[in-house]
């Protein structure tokens, strides 16, 4: 009996089998979590980098982050793959982002800073265009007001100019 002895403290040893690896859960990050594409762990690891010492940043307040950062995102692309689509090209330019960001007031007021290569908004003040619409009509005017052969021949000779608003 003192040979079964032993026998049975080695069958009660559990070693480790495929079985015993497959019952341990595989990771899952905290954006998978969350259900976000930003990372969360990387944005949680900055924001304790920036915060004053002594201070502690909780948990959601990463996933909180990560999912503004997202949504602002998602949003600024879709608006500036419109604008190219709407100039019939297929690259996203910083035109494009430019022309989404200043053509939505919300996202406008939250970058107000210049974006590179991103060029100016096509505005043109009311009082310049009627300034242009009027003009020719005081040149016309002045035109029917001098009947002198000399005065048409000089103006035949000037350049029309086109004006393209």
């Amino acid at each position: 009996m003192t040979e079964s002895a032993p026998a049975q403290n080695v069958e009660t040893k559990k070693t480790a089998t495929k079985k015993d690896k497959k019952d341990k859960a595989k990771p899952v990050s905290r954006s998978s979590k969350a259900g976000l594409q930003f990372p969360v762990g990387r944005i949680h690891r900055h924001l304790k980098q920036r915060v004053h010492s002594g201070s502690r940043v909780s948990a959601t307040s990463s996933v909180y982050v990560a999912a503004i950062l997202e949504y602002l995102c998602a949003e600024v692309l879709e608006l500036a793959g419109n604008a190219s689509k709407d100039l019939k090209v297929k690259r996203i330019t910083p035109r494009h982002l430019q022309l989404a960001i200043r053509g939505d007031e919300e996202l406008d007021k939250l970058i107000k800073g210049t974006i590179a290569g991103g060029g100016v908004i096509p505005h043109i003040h009311k009082s310049l265009i009627n300034a242009g619409v009027t003009k020719p009509a005081t040149k016309a005017s002045s035109k029917a007001s001098s009947s002198t052969p000399a005065a048409e021949s000089k103006e035949a000779a000037e350049p029309v100019q086109s004006q393209d608003y």
